[in-house]
């Protein structure tokens, strides 16, 4: 029975409303000796506690899309096939553009939200270069299939979820195909082709979006293999013009990490409540070690480039989780390579849905423009704030609280130590 799949959700319904009623019918009906009367009724109770647990975490599961099957709850999957050592370039000597292209086989995705808007197709890739299986959701945009744009290619966007989290997050808990459909027919959205590729690679660890010979080619697998597939079976625009990537929470700082590490592959990174410092979340494998944290950290990666950058971030948070992350970035960020931060207040909401998902339309709205997609009828490019400060907040960015998904650890860190690299692991060996 799958952990996401109606069924079992009703499974748990069902047992919670038994377990709720026994006690009621039971209680003083029960004979025998005192002791087994006892033990009867404390079983009870355990079972009523078990199954509304079991129901509360269901509930949460699918509203947030934190684990997508039982080998993701229970640590057993594992979607690495072989880590080989790929270089710094990720690519192993291999010629990329030449490697013949495969067609891939889709389906209709299952799960909330996989039905709406002209629905989600999946895939299971084999990363050629990475060595990675794992799964690719696609959604494509609503003029994708208009005989007016048969000739026409797509700006592509490449969307995280945070950690734990379930590729399918973006259609799922976001709705950000539901909220985007409209504004695309409307033209004030560019008709972005939205990716979601596995970023759950490994049992119990983030990966970081890191490549470690001999355990995970994560940044490989999700700058080369899955953009080759999508070029390959979809009208897509080229990189790095027509690429861009966002994603929330330790999404984010992969998002960021990812766009300026590889300027080649994106054009533009989307940081919503993200941080620089791998160390932000205590499980990254990317935070094994100083040098690996040091090559995966944006703002040092920034701060060191020869050559800036020609890519456009977007970093969005509130005071104390991913706003300092932002204005760290902007504070080394040298032409051609721009930084917007959008301060979001507390009254938003927490290291939410219901912060990230209300941000949407802003952030496509910015992205239509930094990827040169804003030659469309009708736009509205909505984002309020201090003009000549880059800092805003997205029209309709404030929404109700939500159920909280796990937070990014600090470590134990203050959060300019984590913006700037300077926090400690020993810190995050003391965090709950």
């Amino acid at each position: 029975m799958s952990l996401t799949g109606t069924p079992f959700l009703y499974t748990t319904v069902v047992l919670a409303v038994v377990a709720l009623i026994l006690p009621l019918l039971l209680w003083s009906k029960m004979r025998g000796p005192r002791h087994l009367r006892t033990a009867a009724r404390v079983l009870m109770l355990l079972f009523a506690q078990g199954t509304a647990v079991t129901l509360v975490f269901v509930l949460v599961n699918n509203q947030n899309n934190l684990y997508d099957n039982w080998a993701d709850l229970f640590g057993t999957g594992n979607h690495v096939q072989q880590a080989a050592d790929l270089g710094r370039d990720g690519t192993g000597g291999i010629a990329v553009k030449r490697l013949p292209k495969v067609r891939q086989t889709f389906t209709q995705a299952t799960g909330p939200g996989m039905h709406a808007a002209g629905g989600v197709r999946v895939t299971q890739l084999k990363g050629r270069v990475s060595g990675v299986n794992a799964e690719v959701y696609v959604w494509l945009p609503p003029q994708y299939d208009e005989p007016a744009y048969r000739h026409k290619k797509f700006p592509v966007v490449e969307v995280l979820p945070g950690y734990p989290g379930s590729a399918r997050a973006w259609f799922g808990s976001m709705k950000a195909h539901e909220q985007l459909l409209p504004l695309m027919r409307s033209g004030q959205v560019a008709p972005f082709i939205m990716v979601a590729p596995r970023t759950n690679l490994l049992a119990g660890v983030d990966t970081g979006c890191a490549n470690i010979p001999g355990q995970v080619n994560a940044d490989t697998w999700l700058s080369i293999d899955v953009p080759k597939m999508v070029m390959d079976n979809f009208r897509a625009q080229p990189a790095p013009q027509g690429w861009a990537i966002a994603g929330y929470s330790a999404g984010a700082q992969c998002a960021v990490k990812l766009a300026v590490a590889h300027p080649d592959r994106y054009r533009a990174a989307v940081s919503m409540s993200g941080y620089n410092d791998p160390i932000g979340e205590r499980n990254s494998l990317a935070a094994q070690n100083p040098a690996l944290r040091a090559e995966n950290n944006p703002y040092l990666l920034l701060k060191k480039a020869a050559v800036p950058p020609p890519v456009a971030l977007y970093v969005s948070g509130e005071s104390g989780d991913g706003y300092e992350a932002g204005m760290a970035l902007e504070s080394v960020a040298k032409a051609p390579t721009t930084v917007h931060v959008v301060f979001l207040p507390r009254s938003a909401g927490g290291h939410t849905m219901a912060l990230w998902r209300p941000q949407v339309p802003a952030v496509f709205r910015w992205l239509t423009l930094q990827m040169g997609q804003n030659h469309a009828k009708g736009r509205d490019h909505s984002v309020t704030g201090t003009p000549g400060t880059g800092v805003g907040t997205p029209a309709g960015a404030v929404g109700a609280a939500g159920t909280t998904p796990r937070s990014p650890s600090t470590g134990g860190s203050t959060r300019a130590e984590l913006a700037s690299g300077t926090a400690s692991r020993a810190g995050a060996a003391q965090k709950p």
